[in-house]
């Protein structure tokens, strides 16, 4: 089924590439799980390869991906290693969010892209335990202060993403002679810059989404790189795509698993496999229907989005209804992502049966992780909300 939404040479040729890293990926993943270890060696693998520059514009020096293409390869890197995938995942999406919308000033975004083609990675810090997912609307409780020419910076930021290996973090934090919330570019190396191990979970247990600790953190005038025009300190956008595109991918393991499992497990009960057995073939076939309508969500938004830039940098402006109306395609492919990949690992628990529970069994690693999907943004009830905020909106202009 994937298959069917491959549409370009270079996108088949970075499947390829990444093909190359299937075997050790799938192989460290129990590791990384059972000990909570950050993937140091494979992030180092994708910075070589230069997955990390591949949503780049390419007179920057990337690959120029739009994010239909980067959601193919994230959904095959979502197969390998979910950890590895989520930690990585959230580069791609800033870069490409960053450069396809140019929030910050020329000079600063030529200068950033030198690093991002040597292999720096990236990731927002916004989220803060005070405020709970900044979608939500919270005022950072990161705070940032005039001090001459300079900004201080004091604040903690939680579920920090890859925080063990990022280069910089993009962090939002209060500008209290403002009132307004700006986002500053900060190097893992500047002084007060630490990371607090605190992520201790069961889902993606790999992904280093430890605390960023910045304590009396200065920073040049020109590190304060974007001041948004929205007040949560969070923009739904289509990178944010990338996200359930690596929760479909673990979806697509189990599938692969479950189909492996049904195909050589032979009990002395019945003669050949289960694979025979109707009830086995209906789980199967209810797996196939989900990741289906999930692709179609998926890649369907995908795709909608980037037509929808294209007219907009060919000189359209977007009417409100057609930017609630993309925002809105994006929020339903992750709600039906992400609750598609958690049925699907469900069904092929119970193909599979009470060996699916072994901890060496990479099943009860799948089950654990897609349901991280549902504490991504956007939620699911400001999804289903603002399907119907859409739907009354557009009644009243009837």
């Amino acid at each position: 089924m994937k298959s069917l939404f491959i549409k370009t040479e270079k996108q088949r040729n970075w499947l390829e590439k990444l093909a190359l890293l299937e075997e050790e990926f799938k192989k460290n993943a129990q590791q990384i799980d059972e000990q909570s270890a950050f993937p140091h060696a494979h992030i180092q693998k994708l910075r070589d390869i230069g997955y990390t520059k591949i949503t780049l514009p390419k007179d920057l020096g990337g690959d120029g991906f739009t994010v239909y293409d980067a959601i193919l390869l994230q959904e095959t890197l979502g197969s390998y290693d979910g950890s590895t995938a989520l930690s990585i995942g959230w580069t791609v999406l800033t870069v490409g969010e960053l450069y396809e919308n140019r929030y910050w000033e020329p000079a600063k975004l030529t200068a950033f892209a030198k690093e991002v083609e040597k292999g720096a990675i990236i990731n927002r810090a916004v989220s803060e335990a005070a405020t709970g997912s900044p979608i939500r609307g919270g005022r950072p409780g990161t705070i940032a202060k005039r001090n001459g020419e300079n900004w201080v910076i004091n604040g903690r930021k939680s579920y920090t993403t890859g925080s063990l290996e990022l280069d910089y973090f993009l962090t939002s934090a209060w500008i209290e002679d403002e009132e307004k919330i700006g986002f500053f570019l900060i190097h893992k190396d500047t002084p007060g810059v630490a990371i607090e191990e605190t992520w201790d979970v069961i889902a993606m247990r790999g992904t280093g989404s430890h605390d960023l600790v910045l304590n009396e953190v200065r920073l040049d005038a020109s590190d304060l790189v974007e001041v948004p025009n929205y007040t949560t300190g969070f923009k739904l956008n289509g990178w944010l795509l990338m996200i359930p595109a690596t929760y479909l991918g673990i979806a697509q393991a189990a599938r692969d698993y479950a189909i492996q499992f049904a195909n050589t497990h032979s009990p002395n009960s019945i003669q050949g496999t289960i694979a025979s057995l109707p009830n086995v073939q209906a789980l199967l076939g209810e797996i196939e229907l989900e990741l289906a309508q999930a692709r179609f969500s998926l890649y369907g938004a995908a795709q909608s989005y980037v037509e929808l830039k294209n007219k907009e940098r060919n000189g359209h402006t977007l009417t409100e209804i057609e930017s609630l109306v993309i925002v809105n395609a994006v929020n339903v492919a992750k709600h039906a992502v992400t609750n598609a990949a958690i049925t699907v690992v469900d069904k092929a628990m119970r193909i599979v049966g009470a060996k699916s529970l072994q901890r060496t069994n990479p099943l009860q690693r799948y089950y654990r992780d897609v349901r991280a999907g549902l504490h991504n943004p956007p939620m699911d009830d400001i999804t289903i909300k603002k399907l119907a905020e859409l739907v009354l909106h557009q009644n009243k202009q009837s």
